[in-house]
């Protein structure tokens, strides 16, 4: 079985076998790879919908050479902790950042939310931060200020009063509730154009269905993300001498 990285040939048959519908077992068989690394590779780039052969060549080579003008040493997370391969985590943060990134995030801001939420304190500092995606302490402060107007972080600080940036269950239930009030927004503000627009014109229904849908989505985001939080994480139950 070939070993080393993805060749751009082999990148094009995979471009070819997801365009024909064939499962990432028979690319892999056709290739003499393992299959978890034609997952990989889908996943990483794009995914099975929007995968390019060309984009994904390119995008390996600019972590290859992100990797090779990284420091030794200075990452955070040794090699060995917890039995982890080194090389698939970073592939795998990778991966995620591209999640993020498709989803609008900018892309450093992106690789900060990815390094926080693969943590296993799911908390780092601005230096830890630094060390970690090899960047300058400024880029990590514009990225956590981003971060947090949107919820998807928050700071606390440790004993040693340094300050830290935490990803946990609470800052999801909080970010996903935040987005439920956006949506809610656009509902009430389509809403207003029917009667600026008025009552029966097409313009003004068009905007009276836009406010149905998005009401409609906004309270399931809601209830959902309640019925979530009671579901996976509940709150301990009180003593009856807790409560005297």
């Amino acid at each position: 079985m070939p070993g080393g990285r993805l060749t751009q040939r082999e990148r094009e048959q995979i471009a070819l076998g997801l365009a024909d519908g064939l499962p990432y077992a028979e690319m892999a068989r056709r290739l003499d790879r393992p299959t978890s690394t034609i997952t990989r590779e889908v996943m990483r780039n794009g995914g099975p919908t929007a995968y390019r052969a060309d984009l994904a060549h390119h995008a390996t080579e600019r972590r290859a050479r992100r990797r090779r003008r990284a420091t030794p040493g200075q990452p955070d997370v040794s090699p060995l902790a917890h039995g982890r391969d080194a090389e698939a985590v970073r592939e795998y943060e990778d991966m995620f950042a591209d999640v993020f990134t498709r989803s609008g995030l900018p892309r450093m801001t992106a690789r900060t939310l990815a390094s926080l939420y693969t943590t296993d304190t799911g908390s780092l500092t601005a230096a830890e931060l630094a060390r970690r995606l090899q960047v300058s302490p400024a880029s990590i402060s514009k990225a956590i200020t981003f971060l947090e107007s949107q919820g998807l972080v928050r700071r606390e600080r440790d004993e040693r009063r340094h300050e830290r940036y935490v990803v946990d269950d609470d800052v999801m239930y909080q970010s996903t509730m935040a987005s439920a009030r956006s949506t809610a927004h656009l509902g009430a503000i389509a809403r207003q154009g029917v009667s600026v627009l008025g009552a029966g014109t097409p313009a003004a229904a068009r905007l009276e269905t836009i406010a149905r849908f998005v009401e409609f989505v906004s309270e399931s985001i809601a209830r959902a993300a309640d019925q979530a939080r009671e579901v996976l994480h509940p709150k301990p139950e009180r003593l009856p001498e807790d409560r005297a």
